[in-house]
């Protein structure tokens, strides 16, 4: 039996997606059986393993049937637009040449012209221009130690920035010419495989007893309901999952495999939730100052070099160009690149800003939703932002655009009071309590059903039973404690990007910071 955690999922026949294209990707497991007379486990295999490879997601109909809904081309999850694609390699190919550059003219040219300063002024002294060294001396060896790196740096290793870098033993750390292309282009970026940015996901559905909704993953990752429902759908591809109507109407995910061991019961530990897993700003180029400051002085020095001794030599094409075009137009290509990156970067960190703030106030509604106070007013989303982002300077009229956002996306009622709007979130605690409700029946943690809800073989007596035990319910579910799967909001975090790809960050690394006890709220190290 495929492990459908590490193996590749199966890819769905032509005859699957030809009809899903006919039916505008739309459809219920009877159409599909329909439109192709496969067996409806095999159609129903089919479209989870396209819920995994295809954008798509399941909706409920007011009947309570579960409908699969792709996009109607069928479009892959990974694919990519063709100038984003021709964007990415060019700008890639253009990286590696210049790299290459970099390597050969910083390092070069800068002992070029440190030797020929030194050849002038040792001419000057002696009349003999004999001050030059001779042979390979031991300080060469401490040069190249200190270019190339330590003997621990793993030569395939990334450099995620000094932050990074100062985590690793003195020996491996990163060499000098790491820190020279980061100035240049940035620190290299961390691309998580799925499986380790499905990692947190998965212990999020065994520690919620392998059921989960679309709510709940947005407390984790603090995603828009649409990408969450679109994340659910791939997740049910990809991990077993099954997806089940509540008595409410809610789809919820209940995924069994993932809670069965060898070892006895799946026990596994709440990961952080969205706003305990903040996003720190991009840096430029991630090198520490000191980095930074010589990695500049030694372009300035080419720079001016260039300048002063090869371009006035005009008469003289060999040091006209060789030391006189050549190294000037590379070193003003080389402050010019990170000017221009910062332009960019300051978009993105803005969207980062947007993705901190939206978490945050995910942590303050859905608090707020299972206590007994429901309400969030907008002033009081606005001071609990700016006092977790307080070094950030986060403008008013973004924190109440993000909370009019997630009052659209959850249906919230909303009411005018003397000082603003305040909110209020019925359909989070719902499907919180739809999700309780369908653990306590499901006990996936036992691997055992738990009670019958409906039967058409129901006796007259035993409908009165059911319709009984539905009113113990509605009572079950107001003394519900929610509380246990929202840590309070007030404790917020940020986590750097290298951790994804990290397989076990020490909890040295995390980097956590309870606002009720630290004096800096959301300071970076």
């Amino acid at each position: 039996m495929n492990d459908p955690v590490t193996t590749d999922p199966r890819r769905p026949d032509g005859t699957v997606i030809a009809a899903l294209r006919g039916l505008e990707g739309r459809a219920t497991l009877g159409d599909v059986v329909s439109a192709t007379g496969l067996p409806d486990h095999e159609a129903e295999v089919a479209l989870r393993s396209l819920l995994e490879t295809h954008r798509g997601h399941l909706e409920v109909s007011d009947s309570g049937d579960l409908l699969y809904r792709f996009d109607p081309s069928l479009i892959e999850r990974d694919a990519e637009p063709f100038r984003a694609r021709f964007r990415r390699v060019a700008w890639s190919a253009f990286k590696i040449g210049f790299k290459i550059w970099t390597a050969v003219m910083l390092v070069a040219y800068f002992v070029a012209f440190v030797v020929i300063l030194i050849a002038l002024m040792t001419a000057n002294r002696d009349g003999r221009g004999s001050g030059g060294r001779r042979g390979f001396g031991l300080g060469d060896f401490f040069i190249l130690h200190w270019l190339l790196g330590g003997s621990g740096w793993d030569r395939r290793g990334l450099y995620y920035g000094d932050r990074h870098a100062r985590r690793l033993p003195k020996d491996a750390r990163p060499p000098f010419y790491k820190k020279v292309f980061a100035f240049i282009f940035g620190p290299e970026e961390p691309r998580p495989t799925q499986l380790q940015k499905d990692r947190t996901v998965v212990q999020l559905i065994q520690a919620r007893k392998g059921v989960l909704t679309s709510s709940e993953l947005i407390e984790h990752t603090g995603l828009s309901i649409d990408d969450a429902v679109e994340e659910m759908g791939r997740l049910t591809g990809a991990y077993g999952g099954d997806p089940r109507v509540s008595d409410a109407g809610e789809v919820v995910y209940a995924f069994p495999e993932l809670m069965k061991s060898a070892h006895g019961a799946v026990r596994a530990r709440e990961p952080k939730p969205a706003w305990m897993r903040l996003e720190y700003p991009k840096k430029l180029t991630g090198n520490s100052g000191g980095a930074n400051v010589g990695i500049g002085a030694m372009n300035g020095f080419n720079l001016a070099m260039a300048s002063v001794l090869g371009l006035p030599s005009a008469l003289d094409p060999v040091i006209f160009y060789g030391l006189g075009i050549v190294p000037f137009t590379f070193s003003s290509l080389f402050f010019a690149i990170p000017i221009v990156r910062s332009v960019t970067l300051s978009g993105e960190n803005r969207a980062r800003m947007r993705r901190n703030v939206r978490r945050l106030l995910v942590g303050l509604v859905y608090s707020r939703s299972v206590e007994t106070v429901r309400w969030v007013a907008a002033a009081d989303a606005i001071r609990h932002v700016t006092r977790a982002l307080a070094d950030r300077q986060v403008p008013p009229k973004l924190i109440l655009a993000e909370l009019e956002r997630l009052a659209a996306e959850f249906g919230a009622e909303v009411e005018a009071e003397d000082e603003g709007f305040t909110y209020r979130f019925p359909a989070i605690r719902e499907t919180f309590v739809e999700a309780e409700f369908m653990r306590r029946r499901l006990k996936l943690q036992d691997q055992r059903l738990g009670p019958i809800v409906y039967a058409t073989s129901d006796t007259a007596a035993e409908a009165s039973q059911r319709d009984m035990d539905a009113f113990d319910r509605e009572l079950e579910e107001a003394r519900l404690d929610l509380s246990r799967y929202l840590p309070s909001p007030t404790r917020t975090g940020f986590e750097e990007d290298f951790e994804v790809v990290m397989h076990a960050a020490p909890a040295s690394m995390r980097r956590t910071t309870d606002r009720r006890r630290s004096p800096r709220r959301g300071s970076p190290p």
